[in-house]
């Protein structure tokens, strides 16, 4: 179980927990508009995150495992939010939606493809693109979200790349317009790249942004985590 300060997530039956890269990329992402979709949302924390941040939003979270689905379910349902998010417990190649479509897609998707496997069925699904390989994932994005809307992705870097390159040889041309650089300290390396992205014809220059978790010593954690995590975590 992990409790922040309005909502709890329980995670005994999904094999995805809370993790603090998530945490970061629910707090972090644009989470403005009317309609937003949570792809693989595990226990619903960042359709979840999400409500808190935007209480005027309609959440739709997809989750293909049964359990985790009905674990999500269950963790809206006693949240303050079960008004806002609701659970569909399906594959995002099949789920269908009516218009309009969404402003903003937040995804933690899995990124595995050739590491050892686990016994757990339900950990595979979640770690390994088995289940959802990233042309299927672009595919149901360029699909469900609005011409002007914006897709929010964490993966690590190796990973990030060989998405932006396959986004780009797309003839609609999903391109980043933004990434937070995630490391645990300052003299780490960057371990998870949080990347928006919207359709444009060409590239777009900006400037990566960075966040450290920790301090130097390991321990203490950055004023610029404390703050983007203070209206979550229950520690700040």
């Amino acid at each position: 179980m992990f409790r922040f300060k309005q909502f709890t997530i329980q995670q005994d039956r999904t094999a995805m927990k809370v993790c603090t890269d998530a945490c970061v990329l629910g707090a972090w992402a644009d989470v403005a508009g009317a309609r937003l979709l949570d792809i693989g949302t595990g226990t619903g924390l960042l359709a979840l995150m999400a409500a808190q941040r935007n209480p005027v939003a309609q959440i739709d979270a997809v989750e293909l495992d049964e359990a985790a689905a009905r674990q999500a379910t269950e963790n809206v349902a006693a949240s303050p939010f079960a008004h806002q998010v609701r659970v569909w417990n399906t594959a995002i190649q099949t789920y269908l939606t009516p218009e309009p479509r969404y402003d903003h897609i937040l995804t933690n998707p899995p990124f595995y493809t050739n590491s050892l496997r686990s016994p757990d069925k339900a950990v595979n699904r979640a770690l390994h693109t088995d289940d959802l390989p990233f042309a299927d994932l672009l595919t149901a994005v360029r699909r469900l979200l609005r011409p002007t809307g914006m897709w929010w992705v964490l993966l690590p870097p190796p990973e990030s790349d060989r998405l932006t390159r396959l986004a780009a040889e797309l003839p609609d041309r999903l391109q980043p317009v933004r990434q937070l650089q995630l490391c645990h300290h300052a003299q780490k390396p960057v371990f998870r790249h949080l990347t928006a992205y919207r359709f444009a014809e060409s590239s777009i220059n900006f400037m990566p942004e960075h966040l450290a978790i920790h301090e130097l010593d390991g321990r203490t954690y950055t004023s610029d985590f404390r703050a983007l995590l203070q209206p979550y975590y229950l520690i700040f």
